[in-house]
């Protein structure tokens, strides 16, 4: 197979603006409410391919590209953050691990937005948190409306990833043995 043409350029400390083009609209703008949430400044552009292969190379690029600011010297690697979109409040929490896994209570398996089947959401996520080496805990508290159900994750997990991404304001303490 040949090498997927991919573009990931992510600023963490940024202004929340993304240049976006994974082949799937409703990721795209997803991943613009990631961004603009994390204020980080995003260029993720993916080769045309089938659907499936566009999402997946998209999650994995952005959490390739959030694995080595997530554990530069000082950030805090781990954040927690609850967000609203219209009547759906998510919440999301996470942190560096060497094991990474997406524990979840939301179903996304009727979620077809836009076109964009239940599986991709599941697998961009999937990739992100494989790629980034994150270990994140996605709660929904309240919704119904698909749309805005997505949001509300991606809002809370692009404020987790600000905070997990931020230096700490005061240092580690060591355990004593």
């Amino acid at each position: 197979m040949a090498q997927r043409e991919l573009l990931a350029r992510l600023e963490v400390a940024g202004s929340g603006e993304a240049r976006v083009g994974t082949g799937v609209s409703v990721l795209d703008h997803l991943v613009g409410v990631l961004a603009r949430y994390a204020s980080f400044d995003l260029t993720l552009e993916v080769a045309p391919a089938e659907a499936g292969e566009e999402v997946a190379a998209a999650g994995r690029a952005l959490g390739e590209a959030l694995r080595s600011p997530l554990r530069a010297s000082g950030a805090r690697g781990h954040g927690t953050a609850a967000l609203p979109e219209g009547e759906a409040l998510a919440s999301v929490s996470l942190d560096v691990s060497e094991q990474p896994v997406v524990v979840s209570n939301v179903d996304l398996s009727s979620v077809h937005v836009a076109g964009l089947q239940t599986d991709l959401v599941a697998a961009f996520l999937e990739e992100l948190v494989e790629g980034a080496g994150l270990t994140v805990h996605m709660r929904l508290v309240e919704g119904s409306d698909e749309q805005h159900v997505l949001d509300a994750i991606f809002k809370a997990l692009g404020a987790a990833l600000e905070q997990a991404c931020e230096k700490r304001s005061r240092p580690r303490r060591r355990k004593k043995t």
